[in-house]
């Protein structure tokens, strides 16, 4: 027999009657409040010119992620999806309405100030990598210190920042792998570099752009895994993009996308 006790399950007509708790002056306990909104777009317009004619992408689309929370954007090819995260991320800026990150907007700063916000405050990977070929896994992942700090800046704190790009390849598995270039590398260890290269700065804010797209299943599937685990043990906000409904399903919020606008579903 076992001897760990079971906990006794509440059972409904063991519950307090609510009449009960207001006579005895208590109050019933409140839901607890949804986590506030750490980035927001409002009523965004994008469109693209193309052989001369406009190609509208995003048609007065919404969108909102809690701080904190896993959120999924789902769509199909040409929905708009990668359009969204890309102006959620400040690489291009929306014809009408407005992006805002952390109760500041941020689609109409300047280019220097853009580029010091996604520097400071946001990490982002994509499908296919992006790690400059001809420099070290370790590398790879110093060089986001190399630019936010400086010239002068990174000399200054040198140690810190190598510890730091080293704990977060270790963080990601990939330890061993230091010194090994993007072309010694598979491609679940090169999405494990970019993740580990997007977190060095210490953002607030992950976007992911079909982050395991360009993977096989089960790559896939340690991929998000790692980064279930980086939401449950360090509370980061993670923005994802996918056309894999399942994919969807794992995170804490999923907004549709079709046709340029967010749907109910």
């Amino acid at each position: 027999m076992n001897s760990t006790a079971r906990p006794i399950q509440p059972r409904k007509r063991d519950a307090i009657p609510l009449r009960v708790v207001e006579a005895a002056g208590l109050q019933p306990a409140s839901p607890t409040p949804p986590a506030p909104a750490i980035l927001q777009a409002t009523d965004v317009y994008k469109s693209y010119r193309r052989n001369r004619h406009e190609v509208p992408v995003l048609r007065g689309c919404n969108f909102a992620a809690a701080s904190g929370k896993t959120t999924a954007i789902l769509g199909q090819s040409g929905s708009g999806k990668t359009t969204l995260l890309h102006l959620l991320g400040t690489l291009d800026a929306p014809d009408r309405g407005r992006i805002e990150f952390d109760g500041q907007r941020i689609d109409n700063l300047p280019r220097t100030a853009r580029d010091r916000f996604r520097n400071r405050q946001l990490g982002m990977i994509f499908q296919f990598y992006h790690l400059l070929p001809e420099i070290t896994a370790f590398q790879n992942v110093l060089l986001p210190m190399m630019i936010h700090a400086g010239f002068r800046g990174y000399l200054r704190h040198r140690r810190q920042y190598r510890q730091r790009a080293q704990e977060l390849l270790e963080r990601v598995g990939l330890l061993h792998r230091l010194h090994h270039k993007p072309r010694e590398l598979s491609g679940g260890e090169m999405q494990r570099v970019a993740i580990a290269r997007a977190l060095v700065a210490g953002p607030k804010l992950l976007l992911a752009d079909e982050p395991t797209g360009n993977l096989d299943r089960q790559t896939g599937q340690r991929i998000l895994d790692l980064l279930d685990d980086l939401n449950r043990e360090e509370g980061l906000t993670i923005v994802m993009v996918t056309h894999d409904e399942s994919i969807a399903q794992r995170c804490d919020a999923v907004v549709h996308l079709a046709d340029g606008k967010t749907v109910e579903v």
